[in-house]
Parts: structure tokens; sequence; C-alpha cells
């Protein structure tokens, strides 16, 4: 299918008569409310850091106050932004359809602040704690340099996937049950390159859904998908629901 800037009538008839749509959602969206990708993000006294030597557990071993240090200045900068219209357009979607999956490759807890609900974060979220020993979420008031689990006293850690680590098996398994039940399935703003999430459109290809694009640039996989839509998703995903509810 050729990239196209306009919204087919044949696309809005064919989500009105959706009764599964699942929706991924990349580093493009959250760019958009001025979260930084995770390379971008190194600037000032972490410009000298290579990202990938910060977001490992061997790196987390090496130096926990280091760590904790890059990832609350990382929280201190998400804190800061706000949901964009694309994020608030998917919340009014979920409800504009019987059934929305929701998955997306972002930690910063944008789309739940914009209001939706039951989101697969395939990287896990920004803002949790996760006891390193016994690899689950923990409510961590303390304010040392390093977080001590309450439970066992084991060192806690961001609660994000790092490199080297396998998606959590939950997020997975929900992903890509919803990939192959779907009728119709969104990627919105990100490369398609990254993989086991990249596979969820070709799942939901395979599986006879109609697979859509939303991206500023087209992808290596945009001439496989039925449509793409070449424009921001802070725009396309509105115009969307406006011609949803006319």
């Amino acid at each position: 299918m050729a990239v196209t800037t306009r919204i087919p009538t044949a696309l809005i008839a064919t989500l009105r008569g959706a009764q599964h749509i699942c929706v991924l959602t990349g580093a493009g969206i959250s760019a958009e409310s001025g979260v930084p990708t995770f390379r971008d993000a190194q600037s000032g006294l972490w410009e000298k850091y290579d990202p990938l030597d910060l977001a490992t557990p061997e790196a987390f071993l090496r130096d926990p106050k280091l760590i904790w240090r890059w990832y609350r200045w990382r929280r201190e900068l998400v804190a800061k932004a706000q949901p964009n219209p694309a994020h608030q357009a998917l919340a009014t979607f979920a409800t504009l359809v019987p059934r929305l999956t929701l998955v997306t490759q972002n930690v910063d807890g944008l789309h739940q602040r914009a209001g939706s609900t039951d989101v697969i974060e395939f990287h896990g979220n920004l803002f949790d704690d996760r006891c390193f020993a016994e690899d689950r979420i923990v409510d961590c008031t303390a304010d040392a340099d390093v977080p001590i689990c309450p439970g066992c006293g084991s060192n806690v850690r961001p609660g994000v996937v790092w490199f080297g680590e396998a998606i959590p098996e939950q997020a997975l398994d929900r992903s890509f049950a919803a990939a192959a039940d779907c009728d119709v399935f969104l990627s919105i703003g990100t490369s398609s390159l990254v993989f086991p999430a990249a596979g969820l459109a070709e799942v939901a290809n395979e599986a006879g859904a109609v697979v859509i694009e939303v991206n500023p640039n087209p992808t290596g996989m945009s001439a496989g998908f039925d449509y793409a839509i070449a424009g921001n998703a802070g725009s396309v995903l509105p115009e969307l629901i406006d011609s949803l509810t006319d």
C-alpha cells in the first residue's frame, strides 16, 4: 500500500466495523510530548556515558548508586512531560470500539496519565521500583541512594527492562494473543524494527487483520501494511477519532 498523508474513507469504514483493535505504540508518540528517545536523553552531566552502559543488570551490580542517579534524572525529565493529543485520542478510542488492546514500548506512563487502562508495557515502567533479587514490584519510601527492598533487604532497581533481559512473559503472551485475535492492528510511532514488538504486526497480518501504520516517516515495513499514514500521531489520531464520531 502506498504511503498517504490522508485518512482513506475505506479505513474509517474498517475501524467502524472492528470488534477488536490492537494498538502498538513506540517512542514517536512520546517524543511529541517532549520525552527524548533513549539515546537522545543523554545531555549535560550524562553526555560522557553511553546509555547502553547504564541500562544493564551488570552496570547495576557494578555501581547501583550511579544507575539510580541516572534513572532519577530520567524520572524528573519524564515527569515534566504531559500526555499529548495522541495519548488522549487512544484513551477515547477505547470507548468507541467493543475491545481495544493497547501495547506500548514506552516506559513513561503517559498512556495511563491520559486515561488508558490495562496498558501492556513491553519494557516495564520508569516509575516502578523492582526488587533486584526477587524480581517483583515493591513499594519503596526510603530516600536512599540505593533503595532497599522492604521484604528481603536486597537492592531495589528501576522497574524497566534492561538490555539483555527478556520481555516479561505475561506482557509477551498477552500482546501476541491480542495480535492474533484482532481484526485491526495499529502501529503508531514505532520503527517496526525492534523485535519482538515488531513481530506483532506480522502476527496480526498473518491472522488476517487489517494492519495500519501511523508514522511521520515510512518504515521498513510500510510497504507490507494495508494502510501507511505519514504524519505525527498527535495530528492523525484525533482526526481519526473525529472521523469515527461524525
